[in-house]
């Protein structure tokens, strides 16, 4: 597609696409509709040694490292995944896949060899002995930083199982997809089924999440397609807000569609073929064309080790409006309608991580500032279906709480629980209790 008018977002990579028309692309000249004058620059002249220096570099070999101008149009320190040849006139040229060292797995992409600094390459070296060179210069307590920055989102692996999933989804296979009115970039990996392994681009039914290669085949099935919400039952409807409720056994087909879509912008999960044993809360913007999903999470119908939730994702275009901390509130407001203490799947994302720490803080600096007199973690963890270990973790990180003749005491003054608060941020959108419609999953016969 050519120029958009609503700017892309650089850090979710979203945009949204025009009304349906023919013409997407937009020509960029004068006002009067001629080419714009290129700028005359003089550049300076490389010397043919300099010239055959960088020649005698290329192709990049896998596991260089060198300057890459990223789209702040700055230049930021990459290393080399992965390489691909790209057919030119008269030439073969390469594009390389590339890790920004300085930034989550996310933000890794193709680029160009235009892209690259070739003055700032570094020789390749053996990552075992560069590894063992680098750990003999670390303090204990910086390379174990630095192991646990390594694993992040990935502490159920050993080291070799580890590095089998980083070499299995180190490229992002699918580089966008459309959903509804956006256009959206990927994060990671995803395992479609093999006959899409040649598809840059896939595009989503917004309501039954099925997946086409083509516009023109959306287009056909838009035209067939009868839903205008997900399938399952509506367990709560606030305004424009509704959440449906569906089940993966009944719903087989969407709950894997719905994994598989998820897998682009979730690293550290797994992705669960077996839909049966999961139920999927799905929330969605209403209007009058239908409901839109923004975000879902999932939970075991059966969870031995009391999860209330195993995925949890804000799609994109709609994070950093407060529907991350409403799908936390949403999970544990099902807890409580079903007598139990929850906690979320181990383990976190990143950016999950984070989302619960404040949900946690939030809901008990919030009781501690109204309750008058003692309360005991026991009694936390009952108004709020918190697990106790949770509220524990929280406490501990806010350094409100202290270990006294064998049992931990809370410690609550006013000033620093303010302090807090403030420094925790506002709360997102409060689910309205009442107008949820819900009774606890049962095994049907």
């Amino acid at each position: 597609m050519g120029s958009i008018d609503t700017p892309k977002n650089p850090e979710n990579g979203a945009r949204t696409l025009p009304p349906a028309t023919d013409a997407y692309a937009t020509y960029e000249g004068d006002k009067n509709g001629m080419p714009s004058r290129a700028t005359e620059m003089t550049l300076p002249v490389e010397s043919e040694a300099i010239k055959k220096r960088k020649a005698s570099m290329l192709p990049l070999e896998v596991g260089t490292r060198v300057m890459c101008r990223w789209r702040d149009s700055k230049y930021h320190p990459v290393k080399v995944i992965e390489r691909r040849k790209m057919q030119s006139v008269g030439s073969i040229d390469y594009e390389y896949y590339v890790h920004y060292t300085e930034f989550n797995r996310r933000l890794d992409e193709w680029v160009k060899l235009e892209q690259l600094d070739l003055d700032s390459v570094e020789t390749v070296v053996d990552e075992k002995v560069e590894d063992k060179v680098t750990s003999l210069k670390m303090t204990r307590h910086q390379k174990r930083k630095i192991d646990e920055t390594h694993v992040e989102g990935h502490e159920e692996l050993d080291a070799a199982s580890l590095r089998e999933h980083e070499e299995f989804t180190k490229v992002k296979n699918i580089a966008t997809i459309e959903l509804g009115r956006y256009e959206i970039e990927t994060w990671y990996f995803s395992p479609f089924p093999p006959e899409y392994n040649d598809c840059l681009k896939l595009y989503f039914c917004e309501f039954c999440l099925n997946f086409m290669k083509r516009k023109e085949q959306l287009q056909r099935h838009m035209k067939k397609c009868d839903l205008k919400h997900p399938p399952g039952d509506e367990i709560y409807r606030s305004g424009t807000l509704s959440m449906f409720e569906i089940d993966g056994k009944k719903n087989k087909v969407y709950g894997q569609n719905l994994c598989y879509l998820a897998k682009l912008f979730l690293d550290h999960k797994t992705l669960y073929y077996d839909v049966d044993l999961f139920l999927f809360y799905i929330l969605c913007e209403c209007d009058d064309r239908g409901c839109h999903m923004v975000g879902y999470f999932s939970k075991e119908k059966h969870s031995e080790e009391s999860y209330n939730l195993a995925c949890i994702l804000t799609l994109p275009p709609y994070q950093r409006k407060g529907y991350g901390k409403f799908l936390i509130a949403f999970s544990y407001e099902l807890s409580k309608k079903e007598g139990k203490v929850g906690t979320p799947e181990r383990p976190l994302s990143d950016l999950g991580l984070l989302s619960y720490r404040g949900y946690w803080t939030r809901v008990l600096l919030d009781i501690l500032k109204r309750h008058k007199g003692n309360i005991s973690i026991k009694e936390l963890s009952d108004m709020t279906a918190i697990k106790a270990e949770d509220i524990l973790t929280t406490l501990q990180s806010l350094e409100l709480i202290q270990y006294r003749k064998g049992q931990h005491v809370i410690c609550a003054d006013p000033k620093v629980l303010d302090r807090h608060l403030k420094a925790a941020g506002r709360g997102g959108l409060e689910v309205d209790v009442s107008k949820l419609i819900w009774t606890p999953y049962k095994e049907q016969g």
